[in-house]
């Protein structure tokens, strides 16, 4: 991934209470949040090089920051989001003008059918998995997968603190996977367990699924990931893996970490 689509904590904070993580009277410490939200920034552009896309915060739109519920980008087209909850719903027509902007074939999904972008469509080249049931509906993935000409794995979500796929699985670069496999239902577990041989899946300790270990960004043989899920890292270094840990507790209070504050654009 070397561009990512980000949107600056200008107005993040918890205004509502949409998943078992936001509560009203855990208030955000918003300048904690903007200097996490920088060292993130500084890993991609100094570290890493990616290149960053900034898409501009709008007061009121407090999880606008969260940009891999923006939608879901394949080369120039990009399918917008319908998000589930009313609170996030005006994010769409914001996101919808930007990918105009930006020359892109806006692709919307059909009303009635939820779908909350990246967060729950993960996986690789050829095969896709479509997390669903918390937020997004499995109905929307045969369309996604005849328009794109991709194989969608749909995988059940049964835990409600793992809402989002992104929040429980993810992908990288070697073909392996991080995964919380309690996250999923018993033939979720098992089509997992079919797809991923069981040297490239890391089955990530419940203290640090917690942690949203699996919330991870992959670029090449980098991986950003919240702090404090050192067996998570142990377990990459020995893949070959090089991790960058950093502190993102603010944005764990309302749900989400370093995958979910990025969308990719490539």
């Amino acid at each position: 991934m070397s561009r990512l689509l980000v949107c600056p904590p200008d107005f993040f904070g918890i205004e509502y209470e949409i998943n078992p993580w936001m509560r009203l009277s855990n208030r955000v410490d918003h300048a904690r949040a903007v200097a996490q939200w920088q060292t993130l920034m500084g890993i991609f552009e100094k570290d890493l090089g990616v290149v960053l896309e900034r898409l501009s915060p709008v007061p009121g739109l407090p999880d606008l920051v969260f940009t891999a519920n923006a939608g879901l980008v394949v080369g120039r087209t990009a399918v917008v989001s319908r998000f589930r909850y009313p609170e996030r719903q005006r994010e769409e027509t914001h996101v919808e003008q930007w990918f105009r902007e930006q020359g892109y074939e806006v692709v919307r999904i059909e009303a009635g059918l939820h779908f909350e972008g990246a967060g729950d469509l993960l996986g690789f080249s050829d095969t896709w998995f479509g997390g669903y049931r918390q937020r997004s509906d499995i109905g929307v993935y045969p369309i996604l997968s005849e328009r794109f000409h991709r194989e969608i794995i749909p995988l059940e979500l049964v835990d409600s603190r793992f809402y989002h796929l992104d929040t429980c699985f993810c992908p990288l670069s070697g073909g392996e996977i991080l995964y919380y496999p309690a996250a999923f239902d018993r033939y979720g577990r098992q089509v997992i367990a079919e797809r991923i041989p069981d040297e490239l899946r890391f089955a990530v300790p419940d203290e640090e699924a917690i942690t949203f270990a699996c919330n991870a960004v992959c670029v090449g043989k980098h991986v950003v990931l919240p702090a404090g899920c050192p067996t998570t890292q142990v377990w990459l270094h020995n893949r070959g893996h090089v991790t960058h840990p950093v502190l993102l507790d603010e944005f764990i209070k309302s749900g989400g970490a370093a995958k979910c504050l990025t969308l990719a654009l490539d």
